[in-house]
């Protein structure tokens, strides 16, 4: 696979400036040519979409899905080949037999040059050497080349030589093999998040290529790249496993809203459109949990004794008269007594269908006891042969015998069930009789208050219980069908006139049904597979992704694990970050009721986010966490220490403002955080957007450049500067407050600062003490 640009080679080992525009302008000539090729393909692609869009809606069923599917083929290779313009090649391989390959986001080829190999896909095993080869095990590579790219333009190249025996000392000094990862390190954020495809290294290509079989814990510090390792390690899956998981779909669940939005153009970066993205609260179809609560809240909620109490709740719907129930029909009274009304439930439960489903059950039971009272109540005289059952077909559409059943054994929906339950202190008293008379004041909730991220776990398990009876449902989409089916019929006698109707010409009912037209122009035939399961609470993906999993509480995996029952998993996070009571406490704990001992963990040790005198800080904050944690090495020193600022209480929110404009201006284009206790995120964000608006506000459509959080909130994200505010509240407000201590001084690339009002935490000495200069 050698290039198709040639030229007379210089040597490889001068480091000259001839030899260094020579090859800048080499690469520039393919990369137009690549280009060319791109935008070529492009246009085939579009051509091809509009020729199968230009055969109209006729012909045999075999030409309808024939034509289906090679729209849905020339659809999505079109997407992707509008998703990798920026910075298309990233890299060149030459090998000691003298091939040479380009390396890229996608695969090109050459289809007039019997599909010579272009541009190389990251994905295909023939890359890997660009991610793995070193000097002690080159793997038939001689040089490693980062082509550095700005829009479509080349602005540089950075060589990395595999063969060390032919060079002399001054060579080996002028080297610099990890220029390209440093460069992308040092590079400014803009508020979502980068791809690492170009700058990825061993220890992560090993994770993004791990085989699919199973669960893989991805275990790392911060900065080691966790969260881009995992969106690589999707990309990657579905290239590697496209016919499997492009029908069952990728899930990638982060920590939170503003983490998803932080990741939402990575994956389209890498030429891929179809995986679906969610946080906990946006997973249920139809429902977003936007409600907060106290972290007390959740660890109740997130607790797995929680599905006890929800089995407790639905059995106790499952209700009995106290003696006798009355039900007047046609003015004859009707008596239940508590007997038949026990037998009538056991039979139902007897079923074990879903409390929704068994609900038939109980009511043809009660029906049956009402219809034979019923029956003597008229005389065996005015009933004839087949009678009794147009009286058990009438009783069951009676309004006072429905409504019984409904006292006796409603229709819920899992909102009515945890509504009711988290509403009356006597449901809870049945239900969690267990839990102590504090945690049920916890989970008292007032109706309509909104749903809250804890809350969809126990709702997902609720709509288990309830099951759902979709006749009514299905019985409404079957006449909605029918009426489509109607209006095409019409539509294809009014494309066929009366006049023509027995002439021998082709006519448009001829070569289409009213059922096949209306199918066509179904919107759910073109739904993607993201689109699919996002409204699907039942859909089994091929593969999910968890990323910050250390956050998930009990009930939270147990509905994650019911949407991948093949367990092919890919688990991302970092114990010692972990922020939440409900959280894991080891791997082991969280896997062991689904996969037992069957999980591997892979660990990332590298810090390429955090300079090394960040690190070194925050290492002691981690001893506080566990003495038996390790921080990640870190890549890169800045030469600029993390520093420390005592003011005032009172003048605490003026010397913030000045601090950020301080280190706003010190960062150039950069973004900033600034990380303060949960308790004042609201009262300072407003001072702060008042004092540095251009700052704080972002016209819509935009990012600001800094914003104030909380530690937890900035967990997954990272910034070029922060400065934290009262490290000694963050430690004091939560039980995991030295975990939220140690994210929040993890989150620069490139600058961290403190200020506070009371005393600092020992474990932050090491910072350098610092006055502010007037901004």
């Amino acid at each position: 696979m050698s290039s198709p640009v040639s030229g007379t080679k210089p040597d490889p080992l001068s480091n000259g400036t001839e030899f260094r525009e020579s090859e800048l302008e080499s690469e520039r000539k393919y990369l137009a040519v690549l280009y060319r090729h791109l935008d070529g393909q492009r246009e085939t692609t579009e051509q091809r979409l509009r020729e199968v869009l230009g055969q109209g809606i006729g012909g045999t069923p075999g030409a309808q899905v024939e034509r289906d599917a090679s729209y849905s083929m020339y659809a999505d290779r079109l997407a992707q080949l509008r998703s990798v313009d920026y910075g298309l090649c990233f890299g060149r391989l030459d090998l000691t037999n003298d091939d040479r390959f380009y390396v890229g986001r996608l695969g090109l080829f050459d289809p007039a040059n019997d599909y010579e190999p272009l541009l190389v896909d990251w994905r295909a095993p023939a890359a890997q050497p660009f991610y793995t080869a070193t000097a002690a095990t080159s793997s038939g590579v001689r040089r490693r080349r980062h082509v550095k790219m700005r829009g479509r333009q080349v602005t540089g190249i950075d060589d990395e030589i595999f063969d060390l025996a032919s060079l002399n000392d001054a060579d080996i000094s002028t080297l610099n093999g990890e220029g390209a990862l440093l460069a992308a390190l040092n590079a400014n954020r803009t508020g979502t998040m980068g791809d690492i495809v170009a700058t990825i290294q061993a220890e992560q290509d090993a994770v993004i290529r791990a085989h699919s079989d199973g669960v893989l814990v991805v275990q790392g510090g911060p900065g080691t790249g966790k969260t881009a390792v995992a969106l690589h390690r999707a990309a990657f899956l579905l290239y590697t496993h496209r016919k499997r998981l492009r029908k069952q779909g990728v899930l990638v669940l982060g920590p939170n809203a503003t983490f998803v939005r932080y990741i939402a153009d990575v994956l389209p970066s890498l030429g891929e459109t179809d995986v679906l993205l969610s946080d906990l609260g946006d997973l249920l179809p139809g429902l977003t949990a936007t409600g907060t609560e106290s972290p007390k809240v959740a660890a109740v909620k997130g607790r797995a004794a929680m599905v006890g109490v929800l089995a407790a709740a639905v059995r106790d719907r499952q209700e009995l008269p106290e003696s006798m129930l009355e039900v007047t029909v046609d003015s004859y009274p009707l008596r239940l007594n508590r007997q038949t009304c026990v037998k009538a439930r056991d039979r139902a439960r007897s079923s074990r269908q879903p409390h929704n489903l068994a609900r038939a059950n109980f009511a043809r039971a009660i029906v049956r006891a009402l219809s034979d009272q019923y029956a003597r109540k008229l005389g065996d005289k005015f009933l004839q042969r087949g009678d009794m059952e147009d009286v058990r077909s009438e009783l069951r559409e009676d309004p006072a015998v429905q409504a019984a059943i409904n006292n006796l054994w409603p229709l819920l929906t899992p909102e009515r069930l945890l509504t009711d339950l988290f509403a009356s202190d006597r449901r809870l008293q049945i239900a969690a009789g267990r839990f102590s008379a504090q945690d049920r004041a916890l989970l008292r909730r007032r109706p309509g208050s909104p749903w809250t991220p804890a809350d969809v776990p126990l709702l997902d398990e609720a709509a288990e219980l309830l099951g759902q009876d979709n006749r009514e449902a299905e019985r409404q989409a079957a006449l909605a069908a029918a009426r489509e089916v109607e209006y095409a019929q019409g539509v294809l006698e009014v494309m066929t006139p009366a006049d023509h109707a027995d002439e021998e010409v082709l006519q448009a009912m001829d070569a289409i049904s009213a059922q096949q037209l209306a199918n066509r122009y179904s919107s759910k035939e073109y739904e993607t597979t993201a689109e699919k399961a996002a409204a699907d609470r039942q859909w089994t993906f091929g593969h999910v992704i968890v990323d910050e999993a250390q956050e998930l509480s009990s009930m939270a995996w147990r509905s994650l694990m019911r949407r991948c029952p093949s367990r092919s998993m890919t688990i991302v996070g970092d114990i010692s970050q972990r922020s939440v009571a409900a959280g894991a406490g080891s791997w082991a704990e969280v896997l062991r009721p689904y996969v037992r001992d069957r999980w591997r963990m892979a660990e990332l040790t590298v810090n390429y986010r955090t300079p090394d005198e960040i690190m070194s800080v925050a290492a002691d904050v981690l001893a506080e966490v566990s003495t038996d944690a390790t921080a990640p090495r870190s890549v890169r020193s800045t030469g600029v220490p993390p520093w420390r600022l005592a003011v005032s209480a009172a003048t605490l929110a003026d010397e913030v403002a000045r601090a950020v404009q301080t280190e706003l201006a010190a960062i150039g284009e950069g973004t900033l955080a600034v990380i303060v206790p949960e308790a004042q995120v609201g009262a300072l964000a407003l001072a702060l957007a008042q004092a540095l608006p251009a700052a704080f506000l972002a016209p819509k459509g935009s990012l600001a450049r800094a914003a104030v959080m909380s530690a937890t909130q900035s967990k997954g994200l990272e910034f070029d500067a922060v400065v934290l505010v009262e490290p000694q509240s963050i430690v004091d407000e939560s039980e995991y407050g030295w975990n939220d201590l140690y994210v929040g001084m993890t989150r620069p690339t490139q600058r961290l600062g403190v200020l506070h009002s009371t005393p600092l935490p020992a474990a932050l000495a090491g910072l350098s003490d610092r006055s502010l200069e007037p901004a």
